[in-house]
């Protein structure tokens, strides 16, 4: 159900509104995000629930991605590193007429960088 703002013709959206001594809890309301209109609910439309993030696998292979990576003479970009090596691995990330992409890990210090 879609509900427009009486005064400005704008999309009224639910938002909680603060709680009062008739409602301890709270309650929901139209509000306008336009003008200052809002229209109090007789009920509560919306509660707060704490979504739980999911597991993500490693794409590049987790703790063990360096591994088997070539090592090359470059200069670390991390602050008060001297490291003048890194190890790397190329991926084709973007379309076939780009270059590929180097990901580099510094041997000193393992900060982690790219190049296109």
């Amino acid at each position: 159900m879609l509900v427009f703002c009486p005064h400005c013709g704008n999309a009224l959206t639910i938002s909680l509104a603060d709680s009062s001594s008739r409602h301890p809890m709270g309650t929901s309301r139209f509000e306008c995000r336009a003008c200052p209109y809002e229209s109090i609910l007789d009920r509560q439309w919306c509660e707060d629930t704490e979504m739980k993030q999911k597991e993500v696998e490693d794409v590049f292979g987790g703790k063990e991605e360096f591994a088997n990576a070539d090592s090359v003479g470059t200069q670390c970009p991390a602050e008060g590193c001297n490291g003048d090596r890194a190890y790397f691995f190329q991926l084709q990330i973007r379309s076939a007429d780009e270059p590929m992409t180097t990901f580099l890990k510094c041997t000193t210090c393992g900060a982690r960088w790219r190049e296109n």
